[in-house]
């Protein structure tokens, strides 16, 4: 518990910090899955071993090239681009090609995965719901079908939708801009998660159409 708790502290000043210092500092245990993609446009699937602002530590099942440039994809966390520094048995690690705000926006994300876990155990924290406009909107999911939905509350990671159509759970689907995955169904629809944790301001805003 202290360990991730320090890691909290450290992660929240890293965004700050230039790249040359950035290899000094402890990385995070972060076992998500997700996927990266090589030059060739070929995809794979992989699981994140460790990760800082600067870099990661991936599991793969296939090899790949010292120096070669990756993109690697995360629940949360998004697309990050990279090349390989450096090849273990069983994967790679790999640093990060990223700009000083995608790094703070990664700092940030980082401290509220490990934030989760620590607070809330094996269960996700529930975060503050915000206000947003009672109004029609839509979900498109990845075979292109379109249906019509009701937000009914939303939060930074996810939202709960009044629809008469429930998706499977675990369905990718697009709300607006946004990508989410279906985690639950309920009475009246079906409750779904960001793929990447959302700023207040910019879902206010994405909600009330301002």
């Amino acid at each position: 518990m202290s360990h991730a708790l320090n890691a909290l502290k450290e992660l929240a000043i890293l965004g700050a910090r230039p790249a040359t210092d950035q290899r000094r500092h402890r990385r995070v245990a972060l076992p998500l899955l997700g996927r990266f993609m090589r030059d060739n446009r070929h995809e794979y699937p992989c699981k994140l071993n460790d990760i800082s602002v600067g870099g990661a530590a991936i599991n793969s099942p296939i090899e790949v090239d010292a120096g070669e440039r990756i993109v690697v994809y995360f629940d949360h966390l998004g697309g990050l681009e990279g090349h390989v520094i450096r090849l273990f048995e069983g994967g790679f690690a790999m640093q990060f090609k990223i700009t000083s705000h995608k790094r703070e926006k990664l700092a940030a994300q980082l401290t509220w995965l490990i934030n989760r876990d620590v607070l809330s155990g094996s269960t996700q924290r529930q975060h503050d719901r915000l206000s947003v406009e009672d109004r029609s909107h839509s979900v498109v999911l990845d075979s292109g079908e379109t249906l019509d939905c009701r937000v009914v509350d939303v939060s930074i990671s996810g939202a709960s939708l009044n629809m008469d159509v429930r998706p499977p759970v675990g369905t990718i689907l697009t709300l607006g801009r946004l990508r989410a995955r279906v985690m639950r169904h309920h009475e009246q629809g079906i409750g779904v998660r960001f793929i990447d944790i959302q700023e207040p301001e910019a879902l206010r805003r994405h909600f009330s159409g301002r």
